[in-house]
């Protein structure tokens, strides 16, 4: 019988009620307290209120798990450290969330023997809500009982892309500037949703690449199971499957190898050339023909949600 987190994904959605009362009860505050971290982010009250509610709560419902949380970092439990870890980001997007931009997030995610089994991103000012569970498939909706599922696209060319991204400058720090251009040339469309909304439109199939040159663990974990449950790939630009890197690439799976031949970043890499460009790009190409019959300027584009495993887009 397969493994089923039901009971924990149960657990993610009472903390991540209890996150959203705290936070949405901020949320707008004129006397927000607002202080900033050793590396210029942002840090609220909220978002201290809400990872200490969430570690008080799994001090009791779960006494044997350790803790990993963005505004304390790492507590194991009382009974010494054990295999499976909750991570959490108690606000995603504290930038937006101090400005009154109602794109931001509580991410709750469970990771079991190095594995992240058990996903919930809740953006309450936004009234959404997404959680996964490993084998489990990937949702939305409002409670554990009242959802829908929700399931990558079947886009298979650059060409009919969506591509979403959180800071377009951001990707100059890793060298990659260039390379990202190219990339969002090669897309039918970009936009800069950011943050854990990119991924969620992702898993949701609204969106088909969602990347970012720096992150942190906590920024990616309950992001990364509702990805691959949705159907899709998520890994580093290294392409390290998981939120185990620095950075993140998602696709819906047919469009990952093509996403990496552009953004795929080693360490040993170095900077990418000032004048790299896509080599394959032709500006003067016409539409990419359609099917037999079709007349050339015109394109049938396949937006579908896929229907099952990814392991082989063809």
């Amino acid at each position: 019988m397969a493994h089923s987190w039901n009971d924990d994904v149960r657990l993610a959605h009472v903390l991540a009620d209890n996150a959203d009362n705290l936070s949405m009860d901020r949320f707008g505050a004129i006397d927000l307290a607002i202080a900033t971290k050793p590396d210029l982010s942002y840090v609220t009250e909220s978002d201290e209120a809400v990872e200490d509610a969430i570690r008080r709560h799994l001090r009791t419902a779960r006494t044997r798990d350790d803790v990993l949380g963005e505004e304390h970092g790492s507590v194991q439990s009382a009974s010494g450290p054990h295999e499976r870890r909750w991570i959490v980001d108690p606000i995603d997007g504290t930038s937006n969330f101090v400005r009154g931009v109602p794109v931001w997030a509580t991410l709750i995610a469970l990771e079991e023997a190095g594995e992240i089994v058990v996903g919930c991103v809740s953006a309450p000012a936004l009234g959404r809500r997404w959680w996964a569970s490993k084998g489990g498939g990937a949702f939305t909706g409002k409670s554990f009982m009242h959802a829908r599922e929700i399931r990558c696209s079947r886009v298979a060319d650059l060409a009919d892309a969506s591509l979403s991204y959180s800071s377009a400058a951001s990707w100059e720090d890793i060298g990659q500037a260039s390379a990202f251009a190219a990339l969002a040339r090669r897309c039918w469309r970009t936009r800069g949703y950011g943050d854990f909304w990119s991924y969620m439109l992702v898993a949701e199939g609204a969106v088909d690449i969602a990347a970012e040159p720096e992150l942190k663990v906590w920024d990616m974990a309950a992001l990364d199971v509702i990805v691959r449950e949705a159907g899709g790939r998520f890994t580093s630009l290294a392409g390290e499957d998981g939120p185990w890197g620095a950075n993140a690439l998602a696709s819906n799976g047919r469009l990952h190898e093509a996403a990496m031949a552009y953004l795929g970043h080693f360490p040993d890499d170095g900077e990418t050339p000032a004048d790299w460009r896509d080599e394959d790009h032709d500006a003067e190409a016409g539409p990419t023909p359609g099917p037999p019959g079709e007349p050339s300027n015109v394109r049938t584009l396949d937006f579908g949600r896929t229907v099952g495993p990814q392991d082989d887009p063809s």
